[in-house]
């Protein structure tokens, strides 16, 4: 339960942190999309692919593997706040630096111009995973935990609407406005909204936490020592590492969707882009509906869904006879989006007291990354190499198995009272 002055501040918090996820979505997920906007934008300095693909995928690496890094200095903090918005700086000030660098190309050429661009990307993506963890902490600390996947499911709803108005102006811009200049404006109106949600962020209300909450940092090993025996202590979060890194793979398959449709059926720009918008619409749609389910039903069943539709989505796709059949696969994409992000987040702090929920959060993460890493790179090495039906096939596969571990071993975390108890007491 939250304290009575969180009570108080829970509709300020909600309204503040709702604002940062608008302006953050229309910037980075908009305006600087790394799905489309940086990799158009990198083409003009190399025709390299695999370093283009390295720099979509850099998004998730620097999110993911700093996170276990950071747990043992976050849990020892009484207020996440200062953490927080000390390490956001660092994912939001960089696109400064590259309007400058986009601007300047005609002075620098485009070999200077690609190496600063990817060092400000690099720092980017990094700002981001340092952020992750006391982010996280600050809002499973200020939102009242069975509300806590309904407000992740809001803010995601919110950060693709403005992404998707992010979009429609991206496309205007770079219609409009000749290279490099386009994008120097593009990342410079990033820059601004990311500043403005960092203000909303600021807003936010915490007070220090109670002193038996706080777990002191420790010596990196006995910190790792603490790792271990958190994980053979808890044999249920196992399973969840588990399900979650087959979900992992399997979710791989989004990524070349858009170029199976090419390939195959000779999918069009314009299509492709409509697909986006699909992708989008449905996320949008879906994610308030998942995190209300999650926190009524609980998030172990809404991982199981996500990951039937996700073997869905495969199946329609292989047996397309025409790309109109790619409307329901990117619609079901989307749905697919919206239960990893709001249900994961929320599960993964469920399974652990609050003093712990820092080393949680970390583990949850890290420990995913190198499948993250990697199977874009072996799914597309298997495409080029045999077929899409044996990669895909695979994908699905690890969808299924996935759905079995969340089934059979692993429980919810919510029926497990003792063992959180235990944990915590264990501080």
């Amino acid at each position: 339960m939250l304290s009575q002055d969180l009570q108080d501040k829970l509709r300020h918090n909600t309204i503040m942190n709702l604002l940062d996820g608008c302006f953050f979505g229309l910037g980075l997920i908009g305006l600087a999309s790394y799905v489309t906007i940086v990799p158009l934008y990198l083409s003009y300095l190399t025709e390299s692919t695999a370093l283009i693909g390295f720099m979509a995928a850099l998004f998730h690496i620097g999110w993911q593997v700093p996170q276990l890094l950071t747990s043992n200095y976050v849990g020892g903090l009484r207020r996440y706040k200062p953490m927080t918005l000390a390490m956001t700086l660092m994912e939001r000030v960089p696109y400064l630096g590259l309007a400058l660098v986009a601007f300047l190309i005609p002075f620098i050429g485009p070999d200077l111009a690609l190496l600063l661009s990817i060092l400000l990307f690099g720092w980017q993506s990094l700002g981001g995973g340092f952020t992750a963890t006391p982010w996280q902490s600050l809002l499973s600390k200020i939102m009242p935990p069975h509300r806590l996947g309904a407000f992740y499911g809001l803010q995601a709803a919110c950060v693709n609407l403005f992404g998707a108005g992010g979009a429609l102006i991206a496309s205007y811009i770079l219609a409009r406005v000749v290279f490099p200049n386009g994008f120097a404006l593009l990342f410079l109106l990033t820059a601004i909204s990311l500043l403005v949600a960092f203000v909303f962020m600021s807003r936010t209300y915490e007070p220090e936490s109670e002193p038996q909450d706080v777990v002191k940092s420790l010596p990196w090993r006995e910190f790792g020592m603490r790792l271990r025996e958190v994980l053979r202590q808890d044999p249920n979060f196992r399973w969840f590492l588990l399900g979650r890194g087959l979900t992992s793979l399997s979710l791989t398959v989004i990524s070349f969707f858009t170029i199976f449709g090419i390939r195959r059926y000779a999918m069009t720009p314009e299509f492709a882009s409509a697909m986006t918008s699909v992708l989008l619409v449905s996320q949008t749609l879906s994610s308030t509906f998942v995190g209300l389910a999650g926190d009524r039903w609980g998030h172990r069943r809404v991982l199981i869904f996500g990951n039937l539709i996700t073997v869905l989505s495969i199946a329609i796709a292989l047996a397309a006879p025409d790309t109109s059949w790619f409307y329901p696969v990117f619609a079901m994409t989307g749905v697919v989006n919206a239960t990893q992000w709001a249900t994961i987040m929320t599960i993964t702090v469920q399974f652990s007291s609050v003093a712990q929920r820092p080393i949680y959060i970390g583990l949850a993460n890290t420990l995913i990354a190198p499948v993250t890493i990697l199977a874009p790179i072996i799914g597309g090495w298997l495409i080029d190499g045999v077929s899409f039906e044996l990669t895909f096939g695979i994908f699905a596969l690890a969808g299924l198995l996935s759905m079995i571990v969340y089934l059979v071993p692993m429980q919810d975390p919510r029926n497990a009272p003792e063992k959180r108890k235990a944990l915590g007491a264990a501080d």
